[in-house]
């Protein structure tokens, strides 16, 4: 019996998947996740299982970050042919969200994170909240930033000196 064989690089880089899979996905992380962590504790602000009016403006948020992925997957999705993994991809995002923030996903995850504490008025899911902003400071965004800088050189160099790393005016060209 032979051991299964590991892709390579090339091969992996080709693996697709498809948009309803990674929308599936997305629902289940940032849908199902937050509730099941609201469950660890009591929900502030609601009362006879029911949300209170303040806890319901936690919905804005997450409409707001769900809108915010799914327009990023669907540019992602519409670029070369074929269907890649974020992390294979062979073209630099500058449109759409990208103008705004180098990290739209990261901060569309947040907003929603953020939205359903509130809808939730759930300490654990706070918690997350403020676990994925270190997470995401500490080690997702410099070493993804390391690795666009290796792969697109000078064009990520300057993308990166003009558009700021969370949100904010992007700087023009001096």
């Amino acid at each position: 019996m032979t051991p299964p064989e590991i892709p390579d690089r090339k091969q992996w880089q080709r693996l697709h998947i498809p948009p309803w899979l990674s929308a599936f996905i997305t629902l289940l992380v940032y849908g199902l996740g937050p509730w099941a962590l609201s469950l660890l504790s009591i929900r502030h602000g609601w009362s006879a299982a029911r949300p209170g009016i303040v806890n319901l403006l936690g919905l804005i948020p997450v409409a707001a970050g769900a809108a915010g992925l799914f327009w990023i997957q669907r540019l992602h999705f519409t670029q070369p042919p074929g269907v890649k993994l974020a992390l294979s991809q062979d073209y630099l995002l500058t449109q759409g969200p990208y103008a705004f923030t180098r990290h739209p996903m990261y901060l569309s995850e947040l907003v929603i994170l953020l939205g359903w504490a509130l809808f939730y008025g759930s300490v654990p899911v706070l918690i997350a909240f403020f676990f994925a902003i270190l997470l995401f400071n500490a080690v997702n965004l410099p070493l993804e930033e390391r690795a666009l800088e290796t792969r697109f050189g000078e064009a990520y160099r300057q993308y990166k000196s003009l558009v700021p790393r969370w949100l904010g005016i992007p700087r023009t060209r001096v």
